[in-house]
């Protein structure tokens, strides 16, 4: 909740219609306004027909912020606690926060009720602690040319897929393909030789690769005119 921009529904549900497009007030984050958009992923028999939309932390809501321009607000620091956009709950534990926000609602007379949804928890495969979708810088392959040319030679006769009716598949995949996330954050992976500009006179994030640390420090002191 406390990562949420905008509220979605369906734009065929009669009931909302009129508040497409409304200014929405957050309960514990007053100057941030938050808007009501519509949306067809929005299920209008499930719940309540009203989705509070949070891009920064669901792989759905991440999609539904970039189709309307959304801000994607981060609201964990990397040991788990909230952070400085989390109003009054910063610096408490995302557990711990779930039961604080549900608490204020009641002192607010907010709170409208709860029920049990079967739902789907990602877990860590070694810790078992429940993964929390967090919005990170990382590299990505753009794989499209590739991916043209795997649905051409199949096209041309030059690959043939077998069985047959799995070509279907193969150009479902290819021809919606996304960009690689090659720099996954995993301890057993293979590092990429890229470094990052320290340097407190450089506000803009600055990105150098080179086969080694020396070469990217030589490409650095070209670029940025500065002694390696």
């Amino acid at each position: 909740m406390l990562g949420d921009v905008a509220v979605a529904v369906n734009p065929k549900d009669d009931r909302f219609t009129y508040l497409i497009g409304k200014e929405l007030v957050h309960p514990f984050i007053p100057d941030r306004k938050m808007v009501v958009i519509a949306d067809d992923y929005v299920s209008m028999d499930f719940g309540t027909g009203c989705v509070k939309i949070t891009p920064a932390h669901d792989p759905n809501d991440f999609a539904i912020g970039r189709r309307h321009h959304l801000p994607e607000i981060n609201i964990l620091n990397d040991d788990g606690t909230m952070n400085d956009n989390c109003g009054e709950f910063a610096g408490q534990h995302r557990f711990i926060a779930r039961r604080t926000v549900e608490e204020r609602l009641k002192e607010l007379g907010l709170f409208v009720g709860k029920t049990d949804n079967a739902m789907k928890v990602p877990l860590c495969s070694k810790s078992k602690d429940i993964v929390e979708p967090v919005l990170k810088p990382q590299w990505w392959m753009d794989c499209s040319k590739e991916a043209a040319r795997g649905v051409q030679a199949v096209k041309e006769g030059k690959l043939r897929i077998e069985p047959s009716y799995y070509e279907s598949t193969w150009f479902n995949w290819l021809e919606n393909i996304r960009d690689w996330c090659v720099s996954r954050q995993l301890w057993w992976g293979h590092r990429i030789p890229a470094y990052k500009v320290v340097k407190p006179c450089y506000t803009e994030e600055q990105w150098f690769v080179g086969r080694d640390e020396a070469e990217a420090l030589e490409r650095a002191s070209e670029k940025l005119g500065i002694p390696e």
